[in-house]
């Protein structure tokens, strides 16, 4: 069975990125965990002479509830990447002691004195294509609705769990980076009913026009919204409010919060390799959700802690 996972780049190209990647929010409450499998440039051996631009590394950020983020990353050689085919499944990424397959991940990472290691499985009943245009590049989402089971050790601490918590599993290319995008995920648990996940993008594209697509899954059913209508927000705000609706009637107006010490800023190599920009993610983000039936019946979801917010750029910056 074919998978949002198969792997795109061929080992020849010079110029991309894929990139493989999990947000995980800890179900016991106490943070969140990000992880990255990285694919970059590898017909050119990623980006020579600069430290940060190995051709195969992997990430890992620990966001702690109430404090600051902590992100590991190691690069490797492309030599020493197991990687499958493209179009083939089962999908299979693996670099050292770290991998990551169709439904499971394990990982250990040793960086300035910390040592990070983690192996988890995990479980969906959605997938969904975000975004897809060709060779330019594609946003992907295998597990939109995430269930995560396993371990995860930070220097000697422990997280343990079934569930160990909830999230999304994503995997995204391209020939380059979007000059200016919004990427949003948020997980609503419900007790005794199944989970609802709501999964947002926007991003530049050419000739001034703007891509805009959001997927709620609500009721076990799939809702797709490209109609979405977004608030302005102020100068430093790291927030995203947006409606849209559906054609048969739903309506729908969602809340993303960042604000806080969650905040993570992180430099991304750009794809040509001349010199790098800025990454904002918050995985430890606030969000609420009013969906309204065309009958008028409303109902309002929320989240303390089960979302991730994403901003980068301005559509006249580039990136």
């Amino acid at each position: 069975m074919k998978t949002l996972n198969e792997v795109y780049s061929s080992l020849s190209s010079v110029r991309r990125y894929e990139v493989w990647f999990i947000r995980l929010g800890l179900a016991e409450g106490a943070g969140a965990w990000w992880f990255r499998y990285l694919l970059v440039n590898p017909g050119r051996d990623g980006c020579p002479g600069n430290p940060q631009g190995m051709p195969v590394q992997v990430w890992a950020t620990w966001f702690p509830r109430d404090e600051k983020p902590q992100s590991f990353i190691q690069g490797f050689p492309l030599a020493d990447l197991d990687l499958s085919s493209r179009k083939q499944s089962p999908f299979h990424f693996q670099i050292s002691r770290n991998q990551i397959g169709q439904n499971s991940c394990q990982g250990v990472l040793e960086v300035d004195g910390h040592k990070i290691s983690w192996n988890l499985h995990y479980r969906s009943t959605l997938a969904v294509t975000l975004s897809h245009k060709g060779w330019i590049g594609f946003s992907r989402t295998p597990h939109s609705d995430a269930l995560f089971s396993g371990q995860i050790t930070l220097d000697g601490r422990s997280f343990v769990g079934d569930p160990l918590g909830f999230g999304v599993q994503g995997h995204n290319c391209g020939y380059r980076h979007r000059n200016f995008w919004r990427w949003a995920h948020a997980y609503f648990p419900r007790p005794q009913r199944s989970a609802s996940t709501l999964e947002a993008l926007v991003y530049e594209m050419p000739f001034g026009l703007v891509f805009r697509k959001a997927v709620l899954w609500h009721e076990g059913r799939q809702h797709v919204m490209r109609n979405l209508r977004e608030k302005g927000r102020a100068a430093g705000e790291f927030a995203w409010n947006f409606r849209g609706s559906t054609n048969d009637g739903l309506q729908l107006e969602a809340d993303f919060d960042g604000a806080g010490p969650g905040i993570h800023r992180l430099p991304y190599l750009k794809t040509d390799c001349s010199g790098s920009f800025e990454v904002e993610n918050n995985s430890l983000a606030r969000a609420s959700l009013r969906l309204e039936q065309r009958g008028g019946e409303v109902e309002e979801l929320e989240t303390a802690d089960g979302a991730v917010l994403e901003i980068v750029g301005r559509l006249n910056k580039n990136a």
